[in-house]
């Protein structure tokens, strides 16, 4: 049986330290800014700026999308990190007009970002963002997918009895989903699971998921189904310490990446005719949870949100929570 976990016992999983930068959750290591821009005078910088984000344990998704972006933003300024003005920053802007704002606001932060840091390096003199305008993100709601669908692309993976001559990866691949559902978690989270993040005590199972920034939270496991399907996991695996979900065909057993994860799951969704994106799983499970009577803070928690703010959108969501109050005192105002 897994022992309890403790800050002192359960190791921090981080990749081992490689030369360069790792910009995927996954096992291998992207390619650098030197080797797509070969002679560009921004290339070394950029991955001088990158490392500097690794070292300070940036999450891994941000120094892929910064690198992708500033890559992109180096197509506009052939000249010294010295010499960047508005001017180009403006011609990138421009020409991602029609991308998503989301979209546009996370490259004008990464151009931002490394402007910031050139400026801290004595690399140029003054940023120009400051005379570039912030982008404005429209306020959304998430959008939950139903509880029927998401068990319909579940059991389309395998039953919660799975045959014993079922194939190891779809196995992995329950798990970790049903995970991702269960524990409301960002699926890039549960890629990153250890088997010494479970505390599987009986009666008192929980999970330990490291979040964004280095934020760790310990989400209680209270689905007795869900949790009998981790121990066949385990015990089929035979894993008992390292990544909990590893790739089976990288011959390293290294983490399974966010992108293999993504891929696997739409195709799931494709044989049970279903169009449900791999983050509404996340929402699906705080929507439950708010139409049930959980406080927001606890939600909040739960999900590993900086602010309630964040959390508060799911409860604009909760029709089912509020038409139960607004119910409830007109039965008052009745008898009264």
């Amino acid at each position: 049986m897994l022992t309890p976990m403790s800050p002192a016992t359960v190791p921090r999983h981080r990749s081992p330290a490689i030369p360069g930068y790792l910009a995927t959750n996954g096992t291998r290591e992207e390619r650098t800014a030197l080797d797509v821009l070969p002679g560009h005078p921004l290339a070394a910088h950029i991955d001088d700026f990158l490392t500097d984000l690794a070292n300070a344990n940036k999450p891994r998704n941000t120094i892929r999308a910064y690198r992708g972006d500033l890559v992109a933003f180096a197509a506009h300024h052939d000249g010294e990190i010295g010499e960047v003005t508005a001017a180009p920053v403006r011609a990138f802007l421009s020409e991602i007009a029609g991308q998503a704002p989301s979209t546009r606001k996370r490259k004008r932060a990464a151009v931002a970002s490394f402007c910031r840091w050139a400026v801290r390096h004595d690399l140029l003199d003054a940023s120009p963002m400051v005379r570039i305008d912030t982008v404005t993100v429209p306020k959304t709601l998430p959008r939950p997918a139903a509880a029927d669908d998401i068990r319909a692309v579940l059991d389309a993976i395998c039953s919660r009895r799975p045959r014993k001559d079922l194939l190891p990866d779809v196995l992995r691949d329950w798990v970790l989903f049903e995970t991702a559902y269960t524990c409301g978690a960002r699926a890039s989270e549960v890629c990153g699971m250890y088997v010494e993040d479970l505390d599987l005590r009986l009666d008192d199972e929980h999970a330990r998921i490291h979040g964004k920034g280095g934020t760790v939270r310990t989400v209680l496991l209270d689905d007795r189904g869900y949790v009998a399907l981790v121990r066949l996991y385990l015990a089929r695996s035979g894993y008992t310490s390292g990544p909990l979900f590893r790739a089976s065909v990288n011959g390293r057993g290294g983490p399974l990446s966010y992108d293999a994860a993504h891929s696997r799951w739409e195709k799931y969704c494709a044989a049970a005719g279903a169009v449900i994106g791999i983050h509404q799983l996340r929402h699906a499970h705080a929507t439950e949870l708010i139409n049930s009577g959980v406080s927001i803070e606890v939600v909040r928690r739960r999900l590993g949100h900086a602010s309630t703010e964040t959390t508060q959108v799911y409860a604009e969501l909760a029709d089912q929570v509020a038409d139960a109050e607004i119910r409830a005192a007109r039965r008052r105002r009745e008898r009264q």
